[in-house]
């Protein structure tokens, strides 16, 4: 796509509106859930208000391939967009939906990089659905679209991490190729806590993490591979404790973005399994180093449970998965 194509693009997202189904919610910092004895989620609201088309549209088997598959683009239901297969009501709660998975600050910023990757068209609307029906205990509801892919437990409006399965952010907000700074893109902050930690760390051991060869491929069969030889980069069985405990609170605030019990439920199982010690992390020089400023854009944490990947060139792709 063109600069200039972009441009108007944003210019004009607030004019797509009836493309979208993306519905601001009102006060939702003030969302108060009720006791799930006495009232169902929301997810589990929006799955009861299904006709049984629908959910002959949007309801995939709990074990699906489907449930394991990821990409910078796709839906989970090509032919089966939100707007003309939900209603108003339905579509104003899956809006409810996608924003209770993420914290109050970071929602309308959230909101709008996926408005403007719609880039205007229906065609380019996000896709939701369910695998598995409420007799499953791991129901799940997902999200997907351009530059999104959000998973949620349907039982419960409380975050239990991502149920296993991997997750998908990303963006560029103007340029396809990003500068250095990589201006108004929401989730750069990540990049810039992911560079505290490398600085943090002894001279010798940036020079292990420093990788001098291509990132991990983002075909969906690889991007969150996790049966490598030879991992890249520094050892993270090889960090001191005080390391170890610098880079599990980085890894936190990098979640930040997502709500406190999907990230207190992700981190806590990273703890207890003791995923740290078989993790290794990565950072890339070269073209993936925008502007030569070692600040490094593109990094991997990847190890056999869990892999996080980073792309910051030429703009931002990130994939989270830590197997359930």
């Amino acid at each position: 796509m063109s600069e200039i194509n972009r441009r108007t693009l944003l210019k004009t997202a607030g004019a797509s509106a009836a493309f979208l189904a993306m519905k601001p919610l009102e006060n939702l910092s003030g969302l108060a859930f009720a006791d799930e004895a006495k009232a169902d989620s929301l997810p589990m609201q929006l799955y009861k208000s299904l006709s049984d088309e629908q959910r002959q549209k949007v309801c995939l088997p709990v074990n699906h391939e489907r449930r394991q598959f990821i990409s910078n683009w796709w839906y989970i239901h090509p032919e089966h967009r939100i707007p003309g297969t939900f209603n108003d009501e339905q579509q104003e709660l899956i809006q409810n939906i996608f924003d209770s998975l993420h914290r109050p600050e970071f929602q309308a910023v959230v909101n709008k990089q996926v408005e403007i990757d719609q880039y205007g068209a229906v065609k380019n609307a996000p896709s939701v659905g369910f695998f598995g029906t409420p007799d499953d205990k791991d129901f799940e509801f997902i999200y997907t679209g351009h530059h999104v892919t959000r998973r949620c437990n349907a039982h419960s409006n409380q975050g239990k991490g991502f149920g296993g399965a991997p997750i998908f952010y990303g963006h560029f907000p103007d340029k396809f190729n990003e500068t250095k700074d990589h201006p108004g893109n929401p989730y750069w902050y990540q990049g810039k806590l992911f560079n505290e930690f490398v600085q943090a760390l002894s001279g010798k051991q940036q020079e292990q993490g420093l990788v001098s060869r291509n990132p991990r491929s983002e075909k969906p069969d690889s991007v969150i591979k996790k049966d490598i030889a030879n991992w890249p980069g520094l050892d993270c069985a090889d960090l001191s404790v005080d390391q170890k405990k610098l880079l599990a609170e980085t890894m936190r605030k990098m979640m930040t973005i997502f709500r406190d019990d999907d990230v207190a439920a992700t981190i806590d199982a990273i703890e207890k399994k003791e995923v740290l010690d078989r993790l290794h992390v990565s950072w890339y020089d070269g073209k993936y180093d925008i502007g030569s400023d070692k600040v490094w854009d593109t990094w991997q944490i990847e190890g056999p449970e869990m892999v996080w990947y980073f792309r910051g060139q030429p703009h931002i792709h990130s994939y989270f998965h830590l197997k359930g």
